[in-house]
Formats: C-alpha cells, structure tokens, sequence
C-alpha cells in the first residue's frame, strides 16, 4: 500500500501542470486624450481631462467581457518608458508600436474641445497590426453631459471593433455620473500620476461628496492609501 501511494505521487510529480489558458480576446487600449484647445475652465481641469476621460473610457469599455481591456497605468508606463509622454502628439504609428507592447489588437486615440460649455470628444480607432486608421467616432454635447458623451464614444467603439453588444440587462443599466464629480475624479488622477497623494486623496473625496456611487473614485481612493 505504501508503495503504491509513493508511486502514484512520483508519477504525479513528473505530470507537467496544464498550461494556463491563453486569454484570445482582443485587446484593446486607449491612449492619453488631447486638448483641442478648451476654453471657459480652469486650465488643470482640462490636464486633468486628458487622463480622466479615457480612464473613464476603459471602465466603459471593460464592461463588455469580449473584449481585453488594458489598464491605463501600463500605458502611462511605457508612455515614459519610451520617453512619449513628452513629445506633445502621437500619430497612429507610433500608438500602433505601443498597441504592439502590451499586446492590444486595437488603440484608441482622441481629444477634447470644450468652448464654453460646449463640448465634442473624439476618438479614433488604430489597427496595431497595420497602424491604419479605422474608424473615427465623436459624441458632441454639453458639458453637463460629459459621462453621456463618453458612453457614447465607448458604445461605438465597441460596434467599429465589431464587439457582441452588451446583454440587454446589463446595457438596461445606466450609470449617471455629474460632470463635477469625473472632473474631480480627473484632477485626482492627475496628482496621482504625479506623486501628490494627499491631494490626490483630496479630489477622490471631493468625487465621492458628489457622488457617492462612484466606483471609479473609490477604487483610486484605496489605491492611494495602499500605496
């Protein structure tokens, strides 16, 4: 009997453990947004913007399962790794070869412009493997629909990549994020990213004292305090 069960447990050990799968969906990523040339706010608001709006982006985007999501902090990584951060505009190539790092089928470049209230978002839709342009969508409101307006870009990115659409129950649920509550949220991205808890912590509360369902903030708030 002892001698079975050293048996069976030598064979075990010598049994190559199953590989993990392999996750097949596309990839998709979004780069930092550009200001069109904004006018009517507080010039950080609209630094702040470049990273809030498409953080927000891939929390909408991730919320269809078909798709691979890439994280916002890698692509700010290599952004510095490759010294891009910096170099004011990235064309499509150059956006293609970070898609190529960090293995996305698709890269999501775009801008703002916000005159006065008025404002346009715009997206356009890169092939990593050819860097050609696919698609450019946009969503044109006013200010005070600027979630409504990201949620626009994200449901017609997820139709120009040729995603399933969402499950009618989950597409039936909407979310309502104030425009005060993303732009605060924004500005505490943008002290996180440059190292500034305390106030980063300050604007995910001032988030959340707006609405304080907001997930996003949440997550980010215990992020801070973790780090």
């Amino acid at each position: 009997m002892r001698r079975t069960m050293l048996v069976a447990l030598a064979l075990a050990a010598l049994t190559p453990l199953a590989a993990p799968a392999q996750d097949t969906r596309p990839g998709i990523a979004v780069m930092p947004f550009e200001n069109g040339g904004s006018y009517g706010r507080e010039k950080e608001d609209f630094e702040a913007l470049q990273q809030g709006i498409p953080a927000m982006l891939i929390s909408e985007l991730a919320k269809n399962q078909a798709a691979r999501v890439v994280d916002r902090s890698d692509i700010n990584r290599i952004l510095n790794e490759q010294n891009l951060a910096t170099q004011g505009r990235v064309d499509a190539a150059t956006a293609a070869r970070v898609g190529k790092i960090v293995g996305a089928r698709y890269m999501i470049m775009g801008g703002f412009t916000d005159y006065y209230g008025k404002m346009r978002i715009d997206a356009r839709i890169v092939d990593v493997e050819t860097s050609e342009i696919l698609k450019v969508v946009s969503s044109q409101k006013e200010r005070e629909k600027l979630f409504d307006m990201i949620n626009d870009v994200a449901l017609a990115i997820m139709a120009n990549t040729k995603l399933p659409p969402l499950p009618a129950e989950q597409a039936a649920v909407q979310r309502h994020i104030p425009t005060e509550a993303l732009t605060y949220y924004s500005r505490a991205l943008l002290y996180q990213d440059r190292g500034d808890k305390e106030k980063a912590t300050e604007f995910y509360n001032r988030a959340l004292a707006v609405f304080p369902d907001y997930t996003e903030a949440k997550e980010g708030l215990q992020k801070v305090g973790n780090s």
